[in-house]
């Protein structure tokens, strides 16, 4: 099991994981520069599009890797509260429960508290942005055939830490004063799935009644 890394300094520097970062000097990291000044101009259905003349690959492995460190920034401040006692199973609410099995090492879904399920999900979801033929970031380099799959189950798997938080513990988050922080990453994360089909609506169903409520006026 990997260990919790917080960075040192203020609550909201910390993060569960290391940050990912995309190599300076690549068009991946042009892309992402685009993403964060469209980002800025308020209008989220519009920043989520594919920028013309730009490959849907890439643009979705900036994005992915985006929400990544968002969601591992989002987790890294309530993960104090968020332990074997407070959360022995990794749930959205009542209705839903989630098992973990990554197809490799654990073939078999296994049944485990919230904070060891989100480690196993952001180690795991780690190994996928790191490994080049997974996620190439040099120039040139092809994407692999099976790459919108792979990002599929990474995103559908990072809306669940999210269906986590929203459920269990948006009561801290208000607390922290992070509210506004954790809905419009959530926002942002909702219009680009949506944008490129990429989770079913059924694996949205834990915050069905929030993405409603948020997309609605942006219709």
């Amino acid at each position: 099991m990997a260990k919790l890394h917080n960075i040192s300094g203020s609550r909201a520097s910390k993060t569960f994981k290391p940050k990912k970062h995309i190599p300076e000097g690549t068009h991946q990291y042009d892309l992402m520069k685009h993403a964060a000044a469209t980002l800025g101009s308020g209008n989220l259905r519009s920043a989520v599009m594919l920028p013309e003349g730009e490959d849907l690959n890439e643009w979705v492995a900036v994005n992915t890797v985006d929400f990544f460190n968002q969601i591992n920034m989002l987790y890294g401040t309530i993960t104090e509260m968020c332990t074997d006692e407070s959360c022995p199973v990794m749930s959205a609410g009542p209705k839903y429960e989630y098992h973990w099995a990554d197809g490799q090492t654990v073939k078999k879904p296994i049944k485990c508290s919230a904070p060891k399920y989100i480690d196993y999900l952001m180690t795991w979801v780690q190994d996928q942005l790191d490994d080049e033929t997974l996620f190439p970031s040099k120039i040139g380099v092809p994407f692999p055939r099976n790459f919108q799959s792979n990002a599929k189950t990474i995103l559908k798997r990072l809306f669940r830490v999210y269906a986590h938080i929203y459920h269990q513990h948006f009561s801290e988050v208000v607390q922290l004063g992070e509210e506004a922080h954790l809905n419009t990453s959530f926002k942002h994360f909702i219009f680009f799935v949506q944008e490129f089909q990429l989770i079913e609506r059924k694996e949205l169903a834990p915050l069905q009644e929030l993405i409603d409520k948020l997309t609605a006026k942006d219709r």
